[in-house]
């Protein structure tokens, strides 16, 4: 996929050691362990998207938060962390595409303004890094982009390993001004059920080991 014909706020890695371990990854012998450790992996070498000037004290902007897109996004959280100087909030969207019309639904939101405990008008980040290992038709990511900039974020960061160019697209134009997308590697399209081609399979059921539920 060439990517002078995706969106300026679409960024493709190119390292050699995360080209390989996406090799790595694609495999259908490859097990849930080795796809935990490669997801985490792959996270961590896709870094480039924070690229904020650090200090001895915090980096820039002062308010962060992590927002994983249930459940496979939590395959890729700790590798964030790890990256990250100090901790910082972790709030979870949960998604999931219904089948027949592969349109998002959401079915859990713990962002400080869903949560009845939560002060009217809770600040909210700065900047949100979303993670999910799949940009596939796109409807997923264009949800919980919406999401978030209804909580009133300023900018949005989404890190995949792997996106096909059209759901990566149609991600990347939700938010222009307001998103920056960062992948691994970038499939051509997907097929009738949504799903990419080659693709990765389902990463949340290769994670969880729920193939076939």
């Amino acid at each position: 996929m060439a990517s002078s014909s995706l969106p300026a706020n679409v960024h493709v890695s190119r390292h050699p050691c995360l080209c390989a371990k996406l090799s790595q990854l694609r495999s259908h012998n490859t097990n849930a362990r080795e796809t935990k450790a490669l997801v985490h992996e792959i996270a961590l070498i896709d870094e480039t998207p924070l690229g904020y000037t650090y200090t001895t004290t915090t980096i820039s902007p002062s308010r962060l938060a992590l927002v994983p897109i249930l459940r496979s996004g939590l395959g890729m959280l700790d590798a964030l962390q790890t990256i990250l100087p100090y901790p910082i909030p972790v709030h979870h969207l949960g998604l999931f595409r219904e089948p027949t019309t592969l349109q998002p639904v959401e079915y859990y939101n713990n962002l400080p303004y869903n949560r009845p405990s939560s002060p009217s008008g809770s600040a909210a980040a700065d900047l949100a890094i979303l993670v999910d290992p799949v940009i596939a038709t796109g409807g997923t990511a264009v949800a919980a982009i919406q999401t978030l900039k209804e909580w009133g974020v300023k900018k949005i960061i989404m890190i995949s390993v792997l996106g096909s160019a059209e759901g990566t697209r149609r991600a990347a134009e939700e938010w222009r001004e307001g998103v920056e997308i960062w992948v691994g590697g970038m499939d051509e399209s997907c097929d009738d059920r949504g799903m990419i081609k080659p693709g990765l399979g389902d990463v949340g059921d290769r994670l969880f080991l729920t193939i076939g539920k």
